[in-house]
């Protein structure tokens, strides 16, 4: 489509889905100026290019056209670009080819031309002028950026992923930055801390998940799409050996320290010696690179690694870290701060230093004196009291000799002062020991004499609770850290005894349900399983089935503007003053909830809240119970469990079927970092514990009681209009 000189447009392909294609008019970029240049090439730079490759052409950007002649005497273009067929403008780092400075032009006819100048400053001139001449206004504010790669792309993202729609994404370091089609700029995405980052097809989708959302990048040419991967698997990984420069979890703590701490957590905490013994040093080293290569792929597993291997890679990761743990401006105050006499002072002295390190280094200091103080709880049985850690990891994370005891000291003193020193609460420290225990039970029941050593047994029903639908799960430790399997493992585990082929929109899930209160809770597929059969009682079990209002609740998600909710609700909370069960009926009152707390207001135009819960506290069931007599059909329970270990129970109602969806949905979203469902469930396991013949139908879990009872708990569910929201 011809350009006018006077007023140019860029004619933009039409999107999928689309029956017209748009136009823009983007600012007329004059430049000029000789630069050197390759030919042009169909596939990927591989190869650094000598000086030699270069040939010198003067080159001018004008009226929408970057054209080269073979001087700036010459009339009559060697070749030219047209800036609406450019997709993709790469700055590439110094010295990477023969000219100092080199910068990568892609377009859509799968042409890849590199330029080049001898001075820095007159390459990013040349940049800023292509740049601003292609790129659509809505994504101006990326040409601020001192971006390495800038272009266009397709993509999908969010919850709504109906059609793909054209994006101008910005890679600089290791972050992702995204303008959608309507001009708004989305959140940069922080690569290191993805969840997730794989190639889907046949190469030509790039799936990228976070805490917060999913984006799939659509490969439509393949050379400039290429690009972009390799561009972002590298900025996704870890590039150096400081904290910093790691891949890291949504809380800023290196992924390769994550790992090793759930896994000793898991399966190290009783080990005799632990972090004292050495494993062995070709283990230690290969599974140190596998981490350090990407930590994201491995997957540490009792039976295939040793406990003694995994500590001694943690140690020579802090050991070997660049820049130390605590940092060579900080690393000395530190030790100073041990001469105080007075406990007090030292703590507050630890607490200022701690608050001065860099927030990784924070985070990751947090995280591992959390662990060595849970470590320490069980001295009894590994050896390893507070002084005997210190001494170990005194010279490790301070990278001395082990000579000066100093190092020892600031260690014991953290483990010591955990709490004070990090301000860990109540609620942090119940939810540490709950999970403990959990494992500990789990390690206690793996022994008896009842069951083979390291077996552990479940029941889980599929669809609903019946005889002939039960499955007794036993995960042998030879195969898989019980604690560390998610539920979505699970579900897939029984629906691979089932031969049941999960289909793209079946949204199976593992339920939670609670006879008693006649509720039931789906349960994230991200949450561990062993605390939740940990906290099981006897009138509850666990039911694989389809999430019928998923899909619903996504699309809500999706449309909604904003990241909190409100409105009017029906409450009655359950009190229980000396042992009577005393409630107040239900009543109107206002509710606002956002991503930290669920606040109740008596009335719309009340300021002041009457109650309010932090949100992560909470347990929100689907369903109230009957004797209760809700006023509407569509209510749900929620539990609450306050610093002082205080429970309370109370009960919401809505007016309709949507209302229940939308809050249950914003409930979901908040106390799971934005993330209800994966984007890309992975295929069935093809390995998996072997059922053991001798154990027929017995549950070493009691979940069975009262047949009477369970019959017409059973039939009470399958009569509730709760199942409605089930077929929406």
């Amino acid at each position: 489509i011809p350009v006018s000189q006077n007023n140019p447009k860029l004619w933009l392909p039409r999107l999928l889905g689309e029956q017209k294609p748009y136009s823009v008019h983007l600012p007329s970029i004059t430049h000029n100026g000789f630069l050197y240049k390759t030919a042009s090439m169909a596939k990927p730079i591989c190869e650094r290019k000598g000086p030699e490759e270069f040939s010198r052409r003067w080159c001018t950007l004008q009226d929408g056209v970057l054209s080269y002649y073979e001087n700036d005497r010459n009339t009559v273009p060697n070749g030219e670009i047209r800036v609406e067929e450019i997709v993709c403008l790469v700055n590439n780092p110094l010295h990477a080819h023969g000219i100092e400075s080199t910068f990568e032009v892609y377009t859509e006819a799968e042409r890849l031309y590199l330029f080049g100048l001898e001075s820095p400053n007159s390459a990013r001139e040349w940049l800023k002028s292509i740049a601003k001449s292609f790129v659509h206004p809505c994504a101006e504010e990326l040409l601020t950026l001192d971006f390495e790669r800038l272009g266009r792309l397709h993509y999908k993202g969010g919850l709504t992923l109906e059609r793909a729609q054209e994006g101008w994404f910005a890679l600089v370091g290791s972050v992702l930055h995204v303008c959608s089609e309507d001009g708004r700029q989305q959140e940069p995405l922080q690569l290191r801390k993805l969840q997730e980052l794989s190639i889907q097809g046949d190469h030509e989708v790039l799936v990228l998940v976070e805490r917060r959302r999913t984006l799939y990048i659509q490969g439509e040419r393949k050379l400039d799409f290429l690009g972009w991967v390799h561009a972002i698997q590298k900025a996704a990984g870890s590039s150096g050996d400081t904290l910093s420069e790691q891949q890291l979890t949504e809380s800023d703590v290196p992924l390769l320290v994550d790992r090793c701490i759930d896994y000793i957590t898991q399966c190290g905490l009783t080990s005799e010696g632990i972090y004292r013994k050495s494993g062995q040093n070709s283990k230690t080293t290969s599974l140190l690179e596998a981490l350090q290569r990407d930590a994201r792929r491995v997957r540490l597993k009792e039976g295939e690694h040793q406990v003694d291997d995994v500590a001694n890679t943690l140690k020579r990761f802090f050991r070997d870290l660049g820049d130390g743990l605590f940092t060579r401006r900080w690393a000395q105050d530190w030790l100073w701060a041990t001469a105080l006499e007075d406990e007090k002072a030292k703590v507050g002295e630890y607490r200022q230093l701690l608050a001065a390190l860099p927030a990784v280094n924070r985070a990751t200091l947090k995280a591992l004196i959390n662990h060595l103080f849970r470590v320490q709880c069980f001295s009894g049985e590994n050896q390893m009291n507070t002084h005997n850690l210190a001494i170990v990891f005194g010279p490790t994370l301070f990278q001395t000799d082990g000579k000066d005891y100093k190092a020892g000291r600031v260690v014991e003193d953290l483990i010591s002062h955990y709490v004070e020193i990090f301000n860990v609460n109540d609620q942090e420290m119940k939810k540490q020991q709950d999970e403990i225990t959990a494992i500990m039970k789990m390690r206690e029941a793996s022994s008896s004499g009842t069951q083979q050593a390291g077996d552990f047994i479940c029941t889980v029903y599929l669809e609903e609770k019946k005889t002939e639908t039960e499955q007794h799960v036993k995960v042998s430790s030879s195969v898989v850290a019980w604690g560390l399997t998610l539920t979505e493992e699970l579900t897939f585990e029984i629906l691979d005894r089932r031969k049941i082929v999960m289909k793209e929109k079946d949204y199976w899930s593992c339920f939670e349900v609670n006879e008693r209160e006649e509720a039931e809770r789906p349960l994230h597929y991200s949450e561990k399983v062993l605390p939740i059969l940990h906290c099981l009682g006897t009138d509850s079990y666990l039911v694989v089935k389809k999430q019928m209002s998923m899909e619903n609740m996504l699309i809500y998600l999706a449309s909604r503007v904003g990241d909190c909710k409100h409105g009017m609700m029906k409450f009655r909370e359950e009190r229980n003053l000396l042992g009577l069960g005393l409630s107040t009926g239900f009543h109107d009152r206002y509710f606002i909830l956002n991503h930290s707390w669920l606040r109740l207001y008596k009335e719309v135009r009340s300021h002041k809240p009457e109650k309010e819960w932090p949100v992560r506290n909470l347990k929100v069931y689907l369903g109230v119970k009957r004797k209760l007599r809700p006023p509407t059909c569509w209510g749900f329970t929620v539990f609450y469990e306050n610093e002082k270990h205080e429970k309370q129970q109370w009960y919401l109602c809505c007016d309709t079927q949507a209302d229940l969806r939308e809050w249950f949905a914003t409930f979901l979203q908040v106390q799971n970092g934005g993330s209800l469902w994966p984007s890309e469930r992975p295929k069935m396991r093809a390995v998996r514990p072997q059922q053991d013949a001798r154990l027929g139908n017995i549950s070493l879990i009691p979940l069975r009681g009262n047949e009477s009872e369970m019959r017409n708990s059973v039939a009470a569910f399958a009569t509730d209009p709760l199942t409605l929201l089930r077929n929406v």
